[in-house]
């Protein structure tokens, strides 16, 4: 048995690597406390916006999907422990260069006691097809631009109408883009942000645009 979990971990970790993630790191003896790293996870822009993660609720595509990572590893009886392992040593060490090309996640993202416990958080629901809300289905937004934005763009961006401060992506009071502009980068993408053409319906890309470029700055 410890042979073959160790081919899997082997295996995994070689994964990983390649999708940009890491093959473990000591605990030093910390206590995990899973509630803290779920709060830490699905409040940073970093995490839940770069990682798909049923249980977070998240659906970023920046990021290996972290559900599909673990998920024949966990029931061919890869440990918690060891799945922990490896997300904490991705979150201390980074990804480094990812093969192929791709954004590579940096070192430290958390660190000591919140890298563990969001490591831990990770690992206790990974794989597992546990969900604590299911994520809004494009569909449903409508076409109220802040309605959209808060939902798709919120965890990436700064805005003060709509009460978001993420760091991913520019901070758009500063940047006060003008409508086309939005348009463009919502329907292409660029850098890290992905397109949202197909994801976004036409009018529903119109209303988003339409309501950053009316509010960024005020």
């Amino acid at each position: 048995m410890a042979r073959a979990v160790s081919a899997i971990v082997v295996v995994l970790a070689a994964t990983l690597l390649a999708a940009g993630c890491g093959t473990g790191g000591p605990d030093n003896g910390l206590r995990p406390d899973v509630a803290n790293g779920q709060k830490l996870f699905t409040g940073s822009a970093e995490c839940s916006s770069c990682h798909t993660l049923a249980a977070a609720g998240s659906t970023g595509t920046i990021g290996p999907n972290l559900d599909d990572a673990f998920r024949a590893s966990r029931q061919e009886g890869l440990s918690e422990a060891t799945i922990r392992g490896v997300v904490l040593d991705q979150i201390r060490l980074g990804s480094g260069p990812i093969l192929g090309g791709g954004t590579p996640m940096p070192a430290g993202l958390a660190k000591g006691q919140d890298a563990f416990d969001v490591a831990s958080y990770v690992a206790s629901v990974a794989g597992t097809g546990s969900s604590s809300a299911a994520p809004t289905s494009p569909s449903q937004l409508g076409t109220d631009g802040k309605t959209i934005f808060k939902s798709e763009c919120a965890s990436c961006h700064t805005l003060k109408d709509a009460g978001t401060t993420g760091t991913v992506g520019p901070n758009l009071d500063q940047l006060k883009p003008a409508d086309a502009l939005v348009v463009h980068q919502v329907t292409n993408g660029g850098a890290v942000m992905p397109a949202f053409k197909g994801k976004l319906s036409p009018a529903q890309i119109q209303a988003v645009a339409k309501y950053v470029s009316s509010v960024a700055g005020k």
